[in-house]
């Protein structure tokens, strides 16, 4: 296991993190479709994550509403895991109530979840605390000058994004900056070699800004598991066949898919093992989250950071999933040819 910066700070958080999202969905609307690992699996995830070096576990107020992060919670205690050497993340934004201000950014409804957040994770702090997507409603100021408070306070360590566009994180990274609050650190966003959006204006703005990637649905929702045929069945319980999402152009992805099973033939491995490593040749990716129901689906993601891809074999893949060209993209390539 590798262990990165988390964009421009001191903090090294391993090349996988463990996400929750599969922790505790019975009986919970669409958390159902997502999983339904109750407290024995997710200490044994837990074990089996940490034991393979992963310190990494990232989590929402929202999965399972609350319950994964109390999972995860008791999990650490009952394993006895020293907390102080875990990187604990978690979110806030997401309705969690039929109140008015039970969902957004304002400051009232951060200040109350990032309690009920620690409560649930049995904690003191949170290493990373992330906004969980843009609120069009509160100033963008006043959900900085939040956060900023709870950095000042010591409940939170550090703070980061997730699912911003380019100028919504531009814009925030600017204010932190002039007004000298705290300034996200990290962004989590999807992205995936059957998805490459993020390629047109995000990647570039982390690099330029070094902000850190920690990619969510890397293997797009489950597509690219091996599961799945180009006529979309899949197996009874699939992900996918419940929850079509992340949304996907699957025309190309299959494409991509084909590639893919040629070279995971030549290698031994699955797919899906295949997939993360792609991500892991990127290089403004800090950390792949993966998820899990079973230890054996586990096993097999966290093979892939002893996944070496040849230049050819990357330039293959690059080839077979690259986006068509985009203005101002092209332009921007074509003048800046001769510099």
């Amino acid at each position: 296991m590798k262990y990165n910066l988390l964009g421009n700070t001191g903090l090294k958080v391993s090349e996988l993190c463990l996400g929750t999202m599969t922790f505790g969905g019975k009986d919970k609307g669409i958390w159902t479709n997502i999983g339904q690992v109750e407290q024995d699996g997710v200490n044994e995830l837990l074990k089996s994550a940490v034991d393979a070096g992963i310190n990494f576990i990232d989590t929402a107020n929202v999965y399972s509403e609350g319950v994964s992060e109390e999972l995860t919670g008791r999990a650490i205690r009952q394993l006895g895991l020293d907390r102080n050497e875990l990187v604990i993340a978690t979110k806030v934004r997401g309705r969690i109530g039929p109140g008015v201000n039970q969902v957004g950014l304002s400051r009232k409804h951060i200040l109350q979840e990032v309690e009920k957040s620690l409560q649930r994770l049995q904690m003191d702090y949170i290493d990373l605390y992330q906004i969980h997507g843009f609120d069009p409603l509160t100033p963008l100021e006043e959900t900085l000058s939040a956060l900023d408070t709870l950095v000042k306070s010591g409940k939170v360590r550090y703070i980061g994004a997730s699912n911003l566009a380019a100028w919504q994180l531009m814009k925030a990274l600017s204010y932190s900056q002039y007004k000298e609050v705290a300034r996200f650190v990290s962004l989590q966003a999807y992205y995936t070699i059957a998805g490459r959006d993020l390629e047109r204006e995000v990647v570039p703005l982390l690099l330029d800004q070094k902000v850190g990637l920690m990619v969510w649905s890397p293997l797009a929702g489950g597509l690219l598991s091996g599961k799945y045929k180009r006529d979309g069945q899949g197996p009874e319980g699939a992900r996918r066949v419940a929850f079509d999402f992340p949304p996907v152009n699957k025309e190309r992805a299959f494409d991509v898919v084909d590639v893919m099973q040629e070279i995971a033939d030549s290698k031994g491995i699955s797919v899906a093992r295949l997939a993360l490593a792609w991500l892991l040749h990127q290089a403004v990716v800090t950390s792949v989250i993966i998820g899990a129901k079973r230890p054996d689906q586990l096993a097999d993601n966290v093979a892939a950071v002893d996944v070496v891809l040849s230049a050819e074999e990357l330039k293959r893949l690059d080839e077979v999933s690259q986006l068509p060209k985009e203005y101002p993209g092209w332009m921007l390539e074509f003048q800046g040819a001769n510099r």
